[in-house]
């Protein structure tokens, strides 16, 4: 039962590369950009973690369905696998919503086409 969090991100992790997959949302859009996007986000949030712990704002919780292993004190090895899932569901989020948004401005754009190409022909009807 110690592993059940960790399982439980890595599911998650799972269902967001499948998201990202279906709709080349971001790693399999760039993989190369996306891997640094990424490690960037996890190394920037994991100091933030380790000066809120220093500062002794953050702690562990205790919990009987996390392994128990630690990084850091008060840093789990759980962590960093929410830190990944966070960021990586921060950047499919903003592809879902791009794409989206490409969408609605493509929709917007052929009603716009098609009504410039109705109105010389009903201004000509008698």
């Amino acid at each position: 039962m110690g592993v059940l969090y960790l399982l439980f991100l890595l599911l998650s992790l799972g269902c967001m590369m499948l998201l990202d997959h279906r709709f080349r949302l971001f790693f399999f859009a760039d993989a190369r950009r996306a891997a640094v996007v990424l490690a960037v986000g996890v190394v920037f949030f994991t100091g933030w973690d380790l000066a809120g712990i220093g500062s002794d704002i953050f702690y562990r919780g205790e919990t009987p369905f996390m392994l128990g292993l630690t990084l850091a004190p008060h840093l789990p090895v759980e962590e960093i696998f929410f830190l990944a899932f966070l960021c990586y569901l921060t950047m499919v989020v903003f592809g879902l919503v791009r794409l989206a948004a490409g969408r609605v401005a493509g929709r917007t754009e052929g009603r716009a086409a098609g009504n410039a190409r109705r109105r010389p022909a009903e201004r000509t009807r008698p």
